[in-house]
């Protein structure tokens, strides 16, 4: 009856995320608690050589997301949602979403995933002398400039995901600090784009003769805790094809995967960190002090709040294991049996714990598409073994978990080994921490520290975008994040922690200096294996 009066008064909080695998609504309490959630899964696609999500999925994955959600608030309730009390949206961070005046998208959507920017991104590097991976929105803008496409004429506003759905939503072209800490460079003492790489981008494309500056076609940005617009009539009409829910409810700044990660493990306060698994895997330290030089492998962003993080992040992690995963379940059903997708993970996970302790001499890299720590533009998933392997199922799934956080430990060692990054605890959030204990065991061995887990860890980046818009909404005057987090959300919350064990850390050194000299032949895989090579 409490949950049905919160409903009815418009007492509580949604949550959208847009991931790479499945796009998330939470509706929660203003005591964080789950009411309802609705999902829609989705796959990017690669066309034409670009990763990319179809517009269509986008706006139909939004609607039955939240659909589901609605109708599971009807089912448990007896009543429709018409009123929330704030909105908030995420998505995968950095990518390209480029359209003109009109509002028309100029070209296909191009995801984090794509590593086809490498030049732009080295270019940018060496101007700036700051990092900017190739992920980043303004590496695929500048790429675009260098391979001179015929859309650049026609730009007049570049954005993220979330800040696109943000917009359709409110009509409003902002986003969130974290997210656009991903799009281009941020100046910590002005908590905004930096304005002197601003200009050298504007004179760097000088010559091309665009009308447009780069400032006039970013998102405004937007901290956390400040009220970023509003739903529309038409954002309503867009988010609930019922049309019960009414417009006005407001918004606060969209922000990317890497920042509701963050605020999901209570970790935007200064030496604390997270590792988020799923589709990709990054990492996030947050600083107390400046790097002592630029690295290719370390992205610098910030929390929602604006405090720099350093983030190491690796474009492929869980994929390769689910395609594995799918073969397993395809021999478990050829043999006339059936099995729950948990209890099969739950299985073959807990076999890596009867493991070699290096795996075996095995080694696998699930590169469904580039890496960039590795230094690959493309990328062949592979299994290889020598005759003197020890093949057998639990050093083969140890040693796809290992290969998981492969790129992800060459730039964690980067931070932990030669800039003493110090961090008081480091959260883990994800899929892979559903299984008890083996994910939080491998990443442990990976980083050689503690890992924790949350009991909230399994309510993701939709839960944390929800908390995100309660903070907008119920914090107290002048309340930073942090002490919003600590105090309000996280005061009770159980914390399972899993410290490195020995023979796990010295197994995975192990397995890291085998990946290193087998990326050869990932690369010659790459080289010599073509898109059509089945033909």
């Amino acid at each position: 009856m409490k949950n049905k009066q919160k409903i009815a008064n418009g007492e509580t909080t949604l949550g959208i995320e847009l991931g790479s695998t499945r796009i998330k609504a939470v509706l929660v309490d203003k005591n964080f608690k789950t009411i309802a959630t609705g999902s829609y899964g989705w796959e990017n696609r690669l066309e034409n050589g670009i990763w990319t999500y179809n517009l269509l999925d986008l706006i139909t994955g939004l609607q039955t997301a939240y659909s589901e959600l609605k109708r599971e608030v009807e089912r448990n309730y007896g009543m429709t949602i018409r009123k929330i009390g704030s909105i908030g949206i995420s998505a995968m961070m950095h990518g390209y979403m480029a359209f003109d005046q009109t509002g028309e998208l100029l070209v296909p959507f191009r995801t984090w995933r794509n590593a086809t920017t490498s030049v732009a991104a080295d270019e940018l590097t060496d101007t700036f002398q700051y990092n900017i991976p190739e992920r980043w929105s303004i590496a695929h803008l500048y790429q675009a400039v260098l391979d001179e496409e015929r859309h650049l004429p026609r730009v007049d506003y570049i954005t993220t995901l979330s800040g696109f759905i943000h917009w359709l939503l409110t009509g409003k072209k902002v986003i969130g600090i974290g997210d656009a800490s991903g799009m281009f460079p941020i100046d910590e003492s002005t908590q905004n784009y930096n304005k002197s790489m601003v200009k050298q981008f504007d004179e760097l494309i000088a010559p091309k003769g665009y009308s447009w500056k780069l400032k006039d076609i970013l998102p405004d940005v937007y901290l956390s805790g400040e009220r970023a617009g509003e739903l529309t009539d038409i954002g309503a009409k867009i988010l609930d094809r019922s049309e019960n829910l009414q417009p006005g409810i407001p918004f606060c700044p969209p922000e990317g995967d890497a920042g509701t990660g963050m605020v999901a493990t209570n970790s935007v306060r200064k030496r604390t960190g997270n590792v988020s698994v799923g589709t990709s895997v990054f990492a996030m330290m947050v600083l107390e002090k400046e790097l002592s030089k630029v690295y290719p492998e370390i992205d610098l962003v910030t929390t929602p709040n604006g405090i720099p993080v350093a983030m190491v992040h690796a474009n492929n992690c869980s994929s390769d294991i689910d395609a594995w995963i799918g073969l397993f379940r395809e021999f478990y059903e050829a043999m006339g049996q059936k099995v729950e997708t948990n209890e099969l993970f739950t299985v073959m996970f807990n076999q890596a714990l009867k493991a070699d302790p290096d795996g075996g001499g095995l080694l696998s890299y699930g590169y469904y598409s580039g890496e960039n720590i590795t230094g690959l533009e493309e990328g062949r998933p592979l299994f290889v073994r020598s005759p003197e392997s020890n093949f057998n199922l639990a050093n083969f799934m140890r040693t796809h978990l290992f290969t998981a956080f492969g790129a992800l430990k060459i730039g964690m060692d980067i931070l932990m080994k030669e800039e003493n990054v110090s961090v008081d605890s480091i959260l883990g959030h994800g899929g892979l921490f559903i299984t008890p204990i083996v994910g939080q065991k491998i990443v442990a061995a990976a980083m050689n520290t503690p890992i924790s887990v949350m009991e909230t860890a399994g309510e993701g980046g939709a839960w944390g975008m929800a908390v995100l818009a309660s903070y907008m909404t119920n914090k107290d005057h002048d309340e930073s994040l942090e002490d919003f987090l600590d105090q309000k959300v996280f005061s009770e919350v159980e914390v399972q922690e899993i410290h490195p064990d020995r023979f796990d850390v010295e197994g995975f050194e192990t397995f890291i200096e085998r990946y290193k000299e087998g990326l050869v032949i990932e690369r010659s895989a790459v080289e010599n294996l073509v898109e059509n090579w089945r033909g």
